[in-house]
Parts: structure tokens; C-alpha cells; sequence
């Protein structure tokens, strides 16, 4: 299987939003609204079922690095690109009852729309808050990794968009290998607060977006170990046993001194 993958570095984004454009765009999503958030100019917010690109704009004071150097002011403007993970282990895709959400053969995750009838169990059980259903049409959507663009060997629109390259794609060992380099060269020059958001060491089992960031990820929304929620179903299932095991030792005790 080829696992493509998304590379988003938020130290060279602009917040110019070419990447959520591009995505309507090419994958004719509806509008989402345009009523001002007061987070700066990002009228979107968060991903959804009609915002499956995101552009965040966030205002972090400085603590240490070269902009310390350059500035009187204590903050410094970051953005990021947010999207879909296309997690390995798949919370939304094992979630679904009907079948709609499938494991393409280029890795990513995928919602058939003729599919999904909107139960909307997929929902809750993505650890990134990313799938969501639309409320005139009660099905679930998110990004499709522009899927029927690999499929003719064309990259995401996103991607394509992206004046800076902040989003880059590609094979997801490359990008691995491209943004550990990154991040060494960034602490490098100073920016000690670096690092790469890839959860392997999770449930999730890895991720097919990977981002370089500037401190916390919990600074952007994103959970810091995030975990598929079946893996909490041994424990409850063990949990359910052994109240079953006690309630039917407690009736035949209840039987045998009545007896």
C-alpha cells in the first residue's frame, strides 16, 4: 500500500487560507458561514463537516528564540493548517456500522456519501474532533485526502495551492525523515519549542498529517495522546464480566441459604 501523507509547517505559513479555498473549490464543499469569530480572521474556527481544511491563528507569547532578539513585543503570530489525520487505527472506521468509511489503497480514510445514513457514530468516536455531520443533510463529511486526485497521480488541491510550501505531500517515511531535519534546524537557530505532532506511540497508531509546530499541542487543538475509544472496551467488557460473575454469585448464595 502506498501511504501518502500531509507535511504542515507552521513556521513558514502565512494564514493566507489558499489551502481552505482550494479544498471548496476542487471538492465543491458548501459554504460554512462568514460571521466574524473575533479570533482574528478565522471565521472558520474549527474543522467540520463543511471545513475540512483549517486555518488557525494563534498569538503565543515568547518566552526564548531569535524573535526575542528582533522585538520589543513579547507575542509572535503562528498559523497552522489543520486537517484530517487519516489515522492508522482508525476511530471513525471502526466506528461505522453501514460500511461507508473504508481504507483507500493510498492509506487514507474515506466517507462514501451514497453510503451513510447519518447515525453519526463516527463523531464521537474520532479522537481529533475532525468528522462531522451536516446539519441540512444529516451525513458525515470530512476531508477526502483528494482521493480522485492521487488516483490520476495529482496532489491534493491544498498542497497545490500553498504559496510557502508549508503544506507539502508526499510518501509518509519521507516526510517523516524531511520533518525531523526540520525541526533539528529549527532548534538549531533557537527555537528550542520545535517539535513534530506524529502520535505513533498511541492507540491511533500513527497519522497521515503530520505537522511542525511551536510549542504545546494543545496550543492548536490538537490532543497531545489522543486515543481510539475501543481501546477502552477490554477494560469495560472486563469490568462488566465481573459484575455479571459477582450479581450470579450473590443470587446462588441467595439460593443456597434459602435452600
Amino acid at each position: 500500500m502506498n501511504h501518502s501523507a500531509f507535511l504542515t509547517d507552521a513556521t513558514i505559513c502565512i494564514g493566507c487560507k489558499a489551502c481552505e479555498v482550494a479544498c471548496k473549490e476542487w471538492n465543491d464543499v458548501p459554504a460554512d458561514g462568514m460571521e466574524w469569530s473575533g479570533l482574528s480572521y478565522d471565521n472558520t474556527k474549527a474543522l467540520g463537516a463543511s471545513t475540512w481544511r483549517h486555518v488557525l491563528f494563534l498569538e503565543q507569547p515568547l518566552i526564548a528564540g531569535p524573535q526575542l532578539a528582533d522585538t520589543q513585543d513579547p507575542f509572535r503570530w503562528v498559523f497552522l493548517s489543520d486537517v484530517c489525520k487519516h489515522c492508522a487505527n482508525a476511530g471513525c472506521l471502526e466506528a461505522c456500522p453501514t460500511g461507508s468509511i473504508i481504507r483507500t489503497d493510498v492509506a487514507s480514510v474515506y466517507v462514501q456519501p451514497d453510503i451513510c445514513n447519518g447515525c453519526g457514530y463516527c463523531v464521537v468516536a474520532c479522537p481529533f474532533g475532525v468528522i462531522d455531520k451536516r446539519p441540512d443533510d444529516g451525513r458525515a463529511f470530512k476531508c477526502t485526502f483528494c482521493y480522485d486526485r492521487q488516483k490520476v497521480g495529482l496532489q491534493p488541491a491544498c498542497a497545490t495551492a500553498c504559496p510557502t510550501q508549508s503544506i507539502q505531500f508526499g510518501p509518509l517515511d519521507e516526510l517523516q525523515e524531511r520533518a525531523t531535519k526540520r525541526v533539528a534546524d529549527l532548534q538549531d537557530r533557537g527555537y528550542e519549542d520545535a517539535r513534530i505532532y506524529d502520535v505513533r506511540d498511541t492507540s491511533v497508531g500513527g497519522i497521515h498529517s503530520l505537522s511542525i509546530i511551536l510549542g504545546h499541542p494543545e496550543n492548536y487543538n490538537l490532543p497531545p495522546a489522543p486515543e481510539v475509544p475501543t481501546v477502552y472496551l477490554k477494560s469495560a467488557w472486563t469490568s462488566a464480566f465481573i459484575s455479571a460473575a459477582i450479581l450470579v454469585a450473590v443470587v446462588c448464595a441467595a439460593f443456597a441459604v434459602h435452600g
